[in-house]
């Protein structure tokens, strides 16, 4: 295996850090955040970087480093990465996105606590040497009804603890299932605005996309009822803050709670700082021991699989979720796609121009991994890139005019694919399958039933149905060392057409598939030769 050579930047906590630095094949180098031009003249030397948020993941940056394999984002957001250019350039974004779950939950009470008891207020008035408890009458959280924005992990947590506060608990998420919000005992909200009317406290726990950036602006806070509260620790953005400074100046709401915002970090002469009842913390949700523990180690772990074993499954840019259950489904179409491919060329097709998946509905969740995984097949061995792999594959695909899609079929049995390339007049299906614990196997190409496991490398021959094709394939391969792993015919009829898949180990030269050709009977022969997955 080659050495993998791994830059550390900003402070990354140590204990991921030894765990990468334990591998034999990875060469770990920590140093301090570094200034732009330095970053730039050192990064082409390594395959991975590893950093949290002060260094600045750029599209220059990236472009530079021509041999990076992998990001590393110590944290939940990527924010400070350019994940669009990194997936064009095949490069895996890998993030923690488990880690800070519970530090950021306990900091929401925490804030929310000290906002309705005034604590940091109180605490200055102590500081300055006074005794004033007739000024500090607070609120309790018993009998609020929280509507937390997004129930993902974060949410779920604050949701599970704010049942022990004794309050009552909403949330608007579409994306989650009716069971998880059963199981947490939260109430469903339809819509936004059915969350707005109903919450005491609102609290934000989504990603800052194009969906959710000013979802809380001037109309929602105006159908919160009147005095509630507004917390924010997300993702700036997610909130509009001139919006909730005027709402916050006019007493509209009690207070508001941010330790995220718009740019940070935030100015000193920011509005937000001279706003009564605006309790504001610099971006502290990950920051506890445990959580920077955490995401160190949950990061490191997913570099050092990376790069060591090929495992994609942590990358946010990997198209689709679920990559480790699909592994084998996922090289079902790859190799069915290069052969595919191989069979289609060598009949005569100049350039694919269609790739289309059907899938069983059992793995049908994963669609995007089992679409990349294909458009992999078609273009390796075809477009010169050492970076082609599930993360730019469908990006590089379309770029070459291939139009991709993908459906569900019921008519597949379990876990299967099949995949179809056509280009002109040709075109041709291959299908396959991934039993749950057993060995991929492909199981049709075109009309002809087989049944071979396409690994190292395989042989398509057409052939006539005649006696004596067989023994003539087995000997010339073996007289040229090619040792045969499977060996499957298959024919539509008796002494019609016939084809033959057969698994080698190695390689076959091209003068042994030129010499398969010259012999009788024997119609047209493909090899496809598979990369290691």
């Amino acid at each position: 295996m080659p050495m993998f050579r791994v830059l550390v930047t900003d402070d990354v906590d140590p204990e991921g850090l030894a765990l990468l630095a334990s591998e034999p094949m990875l060469q770990v180098d920590e140093v301090p955040t570094l200034p732009k031009d330095e970053l730039l003249a050192r990064i082409g030397d390594y395959d991975a970087i590893v950093g949290r948020s002060a260094t600045r993941i750029s599209a220059e940056l990236l472009k530079a480093g021509t041999k990076l394999k992998v990001v590393g984002r110590a944290g939940v957001g990527v924010d400070n990465v350019a994940v669009d250019v990194a997936t064009s350039l095949g490069i895996a974004v890998i993030n923690a996105p488990a880690g800070n779950t519970v530090a950021v939950a306990e900091l929401f009470f925490g804030a929310t606590i000290g906002l309705l008891r005034q604590i940091p207020r109180a605490q200055q008035v102590m500081e300055n040497g006074r005794w004033d408890r007739n000024s500090f009458l607070g609120r309790e959280l018993k009998g609020k009804t929280l509507g937390i924005v997004g129930l993902g992990r974060i949410g779920s947590e604050v949701a599970t603890r704010a049942h022990a506060f004794g309050m009552t608990v909403m949330a608007y998420d579409p994306y989650i299932a009716d069971e998880r919000f059963t199981a947490l005992r939260v109430r469903r909200a339809p819509s936004l605005d059915a969350l707005l009317h109903e919450t005491n406290i609102l609290t934000v726990h989504v990603p800052l996309t194009d969906e959710t950036k000013g979802m809380i602006g001037k109309r929602e806070l105006s159908r919160l009822p009147s005095r509630s509260v507004v917390v924010n620790m997300a993702r700036g953005g997610i909130v509009d803050e001139a919006a909730l400074v005027a709402a916050l100046e006019s007493d509209q709401l009690r207070g508001a709670a941010l330790d995220v915002f718009d740019a940070e970090p935030l100015a000193v002469d920011s509005p937000l700082r001279k706003v009564p009842n605006l309790l504001l913390t610099p971006h502290l949700g990950a920051n506890t021991v445990e959580a920077q523990r955490n995401v160190s180690r949950d990061v490191c772990v997913a570099v050092r699989d990376a790069l060591l074993r090929n495992d994609l499954s942590k990358s946010l840019n990997v198209a689709g979720g679920a990559v480790s259950e699909l592994h084998g489904a996922m090289l079902v179409a790859r190799r069915a796609a290069a052969v595919a491919r191989a069979v289609l060329a060598d009949q005569g097709m100049r350039a694919v121009r269609r790739v289309s998946l059907r899938v069983s509905p059992d793995i049908a969740h994963g669609t995007g991994a089992l679409l990349a995984s294909a458009a992999a097949g078609v273009l390796e061995g075809v477009i010169e890139t050492d970076r082609l792999n599930l993360i730019n594959a469908r990006s590089l695909a379309e770029a070459r005019g291939l139009e991709l899609s993908v459906g569900e079929s019921s008519e597949l049995g379990n876990r299967t694919v099949e995949v179809a390339l056509a280009g002109g007049m040709q075109q041709l299906a291959v299908t396959g399958s991934a039993p749950e614990g057993g060995t991929p196997r492909l199981t049709q190409i075109g009309s002809f039933h087989i049944d071979v496991n396409p690994k190292q490398t395989l042989l398509i021959l057409t052939n006539h149905d005649v006696p004596g094709v067989i023994g003539r394939v087995g000997t010339l391969l073996g007289e040229r060392h090619v040792n045969i792993a499977e060996y499957h015919q298959a024919r539509l009829a008796q002494g019609g057409d016939a084809l033959a898949a057969v698994s080698v180990d190695g390689e076959v030269s091209e003068a042994t598939r030129k010499a398969l050709l010259d012999l009788p009977d024997v119609v047209t022969a493909s090899v496809v030769h598979f990369r290691d997955e």
